[in-house]
């Protein structure tokens, strides 16, 4: 269940929006979301261990969905039974989500009774008072009447990402969209019976065993049965027959609209992802899936049991393997077990993230994903706090809400997988959902089972990734001596975490062949003594980089993520801040002056603009893709000044790269046969 990676395109990237990290993405950031970075920090700073969102008293078992949806009308009729248990004694005023587009007209006990309900827009809540307080324990029982319309214009409950819409050709009501009650977001497992009528020449698509279809009249309906605790509240509503594509024993079904063409090479990829993934983890939940197109708006990807909703540019015009795997792992981690509460959402969101690796190394092998891994502990990097522990803090689907569980949480896989090794961590990921299979797992659940699998007392592990903030930054002193077997080389490994315990790897470059050791890292001063043959020329600290930690180079990409994440959001001001901070460190890192003449840019100064972009040109050209965007943009910047002839030699210079990262080549091309045009604005 849900998504991940908001901001980075091509991969897991599951948002209307993306990432535009270091080596992904040349193109200008914009202002997308409504300051839930800043807004997020601040409450990170100010509500230590305080979950934003009301605490339910109750827990729901099962759903009684019955539905008219029609998508011609944009309009959805709605009458749902909500099956609960009270987790607190004398439960007098659950509380549920709704979303705020529909219209809530009755609400009643199991005994009919009416119960008065009030609404906050602000948060989709509706809070309601029972006419009789319901024992802890006791189960009970509540019935919502309610109606209106899902275009996809309305607000969503997940600001600036569509999550339902109804179209006169098809319609989509995902989870998040809260088009049902919902108790416990993201985290309360249910079950569900649906009975959904739609007009004739139109199917439903749901989680679970379609039990019947019937005409009645115009209409259709569909009824489906979901017996397993998870999260099948998602539907789609389609026309025409699925495209069915077998591939190594695995049938996936397609309902694409724009990209239809797409659907063998996502089947054959599905036949690869699919047998890989139960390797790993287990027999699949829902072997054979169903994919659905939806729209530009909504998330790149989103998975439901059994079902995955792709938008046209998370699908694109070739397999997106990291949305794919992605998605398809979530079959398992979110559907098959699930985070206890929000706080443990690094569980599921880092090991969807993680899989998109395992996959990618599974296919091209270990070297093929240092870029990626690199990439995603810059993000990591980027939210110092709150801790993964309390991660309940963070705004749903915010930037921070990714860089935190997604990113740190893919993070922490990686470190535990090489802290215990690899055939302990097989172990945990095979574990893990088979003793927590339609069940809710929290952090001291997953350290137990990784304790069981590797023999080891992990507790400072995760002590440190987990209830901890902060990252070390290592530094190494060392004296050589000669023996008579060769050389000795005596330092230590120093850092500024008291808490810190942690294999870290030792490379001694000799004039002969390097030698490798593994030091155990404890607190602030470690010591090591290696023997080697050659005389040693120097000394690495984890050289392949498997530790979260700063170093000058990770602080350089870690201001410019910040600075991009500042973009996103609109504040320029704190954007070059951060963009400073990379230049302080490193003045020749050429994407800290292209993302400076972005700003300039968006901004109408040009001037600035030109200077940043060919200091770009002068600088290392890290990432390689700085230097053709760079005459790209500088040759826009001569087109809107009257400079034509100097614009087409930079296109010219901008195709010479042969570099097409983004469709650049197709960029310079099209403005080399008319000119750029800045785009005019009402102010």
């Amino acid at each position: 269940m849900g998504t991940d990676s908001l901001f980075r395109p091509g991969s897991g990237a599951e948002s209307a929006g993306y990432r535009r990290g270091k080596g992904v993405c040349p193109h200008f950031s914009s202002a997308v979301r409504r300051g839930g970075f800043l807004l997020t920090l601040i409450l990170a700073a100010s509500v230590p261990g305080q979950d934003r969102r009301t605490a339910s008293r109750i827990e729901v078992q099962h759903y009684v969905i019955e539905a008219e949806v029609n998508p011609r009308t944009q309009a959805l009729n709605a009458s749902v039974q909500v099956e609960y248990t009270a987790t607190d004694d004398k439960v007098s005023s659950p509380v549920f989500e709704l979303n705020n587009a529909l219209n809530l007209s009755r609400v009643v006990d199991g005994a009919g009774q009416p119960v008065s309900a009030a609404r906050n827009q602000q948060d989709s809540s509706v809070r309601l008072t029972l006419p009789a307080t319901v024992a802890k324990g006791q189960k009970a029982s509540l019935t919502f009447t309610y109606d209106g319309h899902l275009t996809g214009n309305e607000d969503s409950p997940v600001f600036g990402i569509k999550f339902a819409a109804l179209h006169p050709e098809y319609g989509y009501l995902m989870y998040p969209a809260r088009w049902f009650p919902v108790s416990d977001y993201t985290t309360g497992r249910f079950s569900a019976d649906l009975r959904i009528t739609v007009p004739a020449g139109f199917r439903v698509i749901a989680s679970g065993l379609e039990r019947a279809d019937r005409a009645a009249g115009d209409k259709m309906v569909y009824t489906f049965q979901y017996q397993h605790p998870s999260f099948p509240g998602s539907i789609a509503i389609v026309q025409g027959d699925p495209v069915k594509v077998s591939a190594s024993g695995i049938t996936t079904s397609f309902f694409l609209r724009t990209t239809k063409g797409m659907a063998q090479a996502y089947g054959d990829e599905m036949g690869r992802v699919m047998p890989f993934m139960s390797s790993l983890f287990g027999p699949p939940p829902n072997a054979n899936l169903t994919v659905v197109e939806t729209e530009d708006g909504t998330p790149n990807g989103y998975a439901g049991p059994g079902i995955l909703f792709l938008s046209p540019k998370g699908i694109g015009k070739q397999p997106n393997l990291r949305l794919l795997a992605n998605q398809v792992a979530r079959q398992w981690w979110g559907d098959l077990v699930s985070p206890a509460t929000r706080n443990h959402m690094w569980i599921e969101n880092g090991m969807a993230r993680y899989s998109e690796f395992l996959y990618l190394e599974h296919l091209n092998g270990p070297n093929s994903i240092e870029n990626d891994l690199r990439d995603t502990y810059v993000e990591a990097l980027t939210v110092d706090n709150p801790p993964l522990i309390q991660s309940s803090r963070l705004e749903d689907y915010s930037p921070e809400y990714w860089a935190t569980t997604a990113a740190k949480g893919a993070a922490v896989m990686n470190m535990l997988r090489f802290s215990i090794g690899e055939p302990a961590f097989d172990k945990v990921l095979k574990t893990v959902p088979d003793r927590y299979a339609w069940k809710s797992i929290n952090t001291d659940d997953f350290r137990k089972i990784a304790e069981e699998a590797s023999g080891q007392n992990l507790q400072s592990f995760f002590i440190q990734w987990i209830e901890s903030s902060g990252a070390p930054e290592f530094k190494t002193e060392y004296t050589v001596f000669r023996t008579q077997k060769g050389f000795r080389v005596m330092g230590k490994i120093s850092q500024d975490l008291d808490t810190f315990r942690m294999p870290v790897d030792l490379k001694i470059e000799t004039e002969g062949n390097p030698e490798e050791k593994r030091v155990e890292v404890v607190g602030t001063s470690s010591e090591f003594v290696i023997d080697t043959f050659g005389k040693p020329k120097s000394v690495t600290v984890d050289p392949n980089m498997h530790v979260l930690r700063f170093g000058p180079q990770m602080r350089v990409a870690v201001a410019i993520r910040r600075g991009e994440q500042f973009v996103e959001v609109g504040d320029y001001p704190e954007a070059v801040k951060e963009y400073q901070k990379a230049l302080d460190v490193n003045r020749s890192s050429s994407l800290a002056h292209y993302r400076v003449g972005e700003l300039f840019f968006l901004q109408n100064n040009y001037q600035s603009a030109a200077n940043e972009f060919r200091e770009a040109l002068n600088g290392d050209l890290d990432p390689k893709w700085t230097e053709v965007w760079s005459r790209i943009n500088l040759g826009k910047i001569f087109d809107i000044t009257g400079q034509r002839e100097r614009a087409v030699n930079e296109y010219k210079q901008a195709l010479r790269t042969k570099d097409n990262t983004q469709n650049a080549l197709e960029e310079a091309g099209k403005y080399i046969n008319a000119p750029y045009e800045r785009k005019r604005t009402n102010q």
